[in-house]
């Protein structure tokens, strides 16, 4: 077995299977991973780009196509999937890198999948940790793209340096849910599937909610499977887009919180949790909020 050292001059020089291996040992806590956690010299100029939005939207296909353009330009890119769990299994549903499956073999691109775990916000506790394990290595951008969110489901808007809500034309209907839920988090908008009827129109609505905005937020036409828009989008990141943009504190705190709430319920296992609920709820009497007290 390498030592922490070891692994950690590995990754630095690109090498996957040791990134694979220590991005394992944070993900499942096994032994030496809060050693090497505090061992990690992240690079605090590697951004990361949260791409979130609702189920359908095409997420996994857009960020397909951002990363063959980086790609193509050797720029090196790792992207964390989050799937979404199983409430019965607490196994991942969706396999995104199926929809990725193009860049499986390209020396540029590291994607890794990771299930939520049931975390309500759409990411598991663990992305924090597995996205400071990236930002050791020798990545130039790091993708996280979500599960759908929902109107208080906000949480990559604490981890990523820069959020992409993507959405689609169907969603001019629910445009006010939308307002009073990822408005906020933006930190541009993308219509995707922009070939699709009402998508001018509904872009349009989005820029009028959005100019009530103090700082402007962009908003991007995409037709993501045939790569038609993703290059204005890439140009955006990499102009005014990553840049510090005073989210400094504000994502050390989000980060530090969520951390310390996981080490606080690091006890508590779900899979425990729900066979003792299913050993006890048949039971006559049964009140969940005493079960908890005694639980």
């Amino acid at each position: 077995m390498k030592t922490i050292p070891q692994f950690l001059a590995e990754i630095r020089r690109g090498d996957y299977l040791s990134l694979a291996r220590v991005l394992t040992l944070a993900e499942n806590e096994l032994a030496g991973s809060a050693e090497l956690l505090q061992a990690l010299e992240m690079d605090p100029n590697i951004p990361v780009i949260g791409i979130t939005g609702p189920p359908g939207a095409g997420k996994s296909t857009l960020v397909s196509s951002m990363i063959s353009i980086w790609s193509s330009q050797q720029k090196k890119v790792a992207v964390l999937a989050v799937d979404p769990t199983s409430p019965f299994n607490l196994g991942s549903l969706l396999g995104d890198r199926v929809r990725m499956s193009a860049h499986f073999n390209d020396p540029n691109v590291y994607i890794r999948s990771i299930a939520t775990r049931g975390s309500v916000g759409g990411l598991s506790g663990k992305v924090i940790e597995m996205t400071d394990v990236l930002r050791a290595a020798n990545f130039d951008y790091i993708i996280i793209e979500t599960v759908g969110v929902g109107q208080s489901e906000i949480e990559i808007a604490g981890l990523a340096d820069l959020t992409i809500v993507v959405l689609v034309p169907e969603a001019g209907d629910e445009i006010q849910h939308i307002k009073s839920g990822l408005m906020e988090i933006g930190d541009a908008f993308i219509v995707n599937k922009a070939d699709r009827e009402g998508a001018g129109s509904f872009a349009s609505k989005l820029r009028k909610m959005l100019h009530q905005r103090i700082s402007t937020v962009p908003v991007f036409e995409t037709i993501a499977d045939k790569q038609q828009g993703t290059k204005e989008v890439l140009e955006w990141l990499e102009g005014a887009g990553i840049q510090k943009n005073g989210k400094k504190v504000y994502l050390y705190t989000e980060k530090a919180y969520k951390l310390i709430q996981n080490k606080r319920m690091k006890d508590v296992s779900r899979a425990d949790l729900q066979q003792r609920i299913a050993d006890s709820c048949d039971a006559p009497g049964f009140n969940i909020y005493q079960f908890i007290d005694q639980y």
